[in-house]
């Protein structure tokens, strides 16, 4: 797990770091030589969609994420353990559900691509059906652990 966590990491890296050279480009072909690249644009677009699914399905860890923990660390640990089961059937749930349609847009997609780069929409959109399958293993695994007790302390930092 730890080498796939790795690669998840690197990809992302990759992916942002092609973000920031082409956002770098762009600034450069607009402002320092006056000469608009309509590439960047689309490109710089296409990889912000990647790296925001691709971050939230494969790099982020459930303890980075935002929570509203009041109710959290006023509760106890048993009540913690069905919060913890129901939040994460209901989130692991819905991204289930979601999957099949979610599939068959995007492979729809494939018959159109993007007006500069002619990248097939089913490749600019296919992370977020990654997200979603991302969502249910994160989802299922987070209830195995709720079941035998793990990830049920405070969570520390509130908002």
């Amino acid at each position: 797990m730890n080498g796939f966590k790795k690669a998840a990491d690197t990809l992302g890296g990759v992916i942002f770091l092609g973000l920031f050279v082409t956002f770098l480009v762009q600034i450069a072909a607009r402002f320092g030589f006056n000469r608009p690249l309509p590439w960047t644009d689309e490109l710089a677009v296409i990889l912000y969609i990647w790296a925001i699914l691709w971050a939230a399905a494969f790099m982020v860890p459930e303890k980075e994420q935002v929570v509203f923990d009041l109710l959290w660390n006023s509760a106890s640990t048993e009540v913690r353990r069905w919060m913890r089961i129901v939040g994460n059937a209901m989130v692991g749930g819905l991204a289930l559900v979601a999957i099949p349609a979610s599939w068959d847009y995007v492979h729809f997609m494939a018959r159109e691509s993007s007006p500069v780069l002619s990248i097939s929409f089913q490749w600019v959109f296919l992370p977020f059906v990654l997200l979603l399958v991302s969502l249910v293993l994160k989802s299922a695994w987070g209830i195995y652990g709720a079941i035998k007790g793990q990830g049920l302390e405070d969570q520390g930092i509130s908002v």
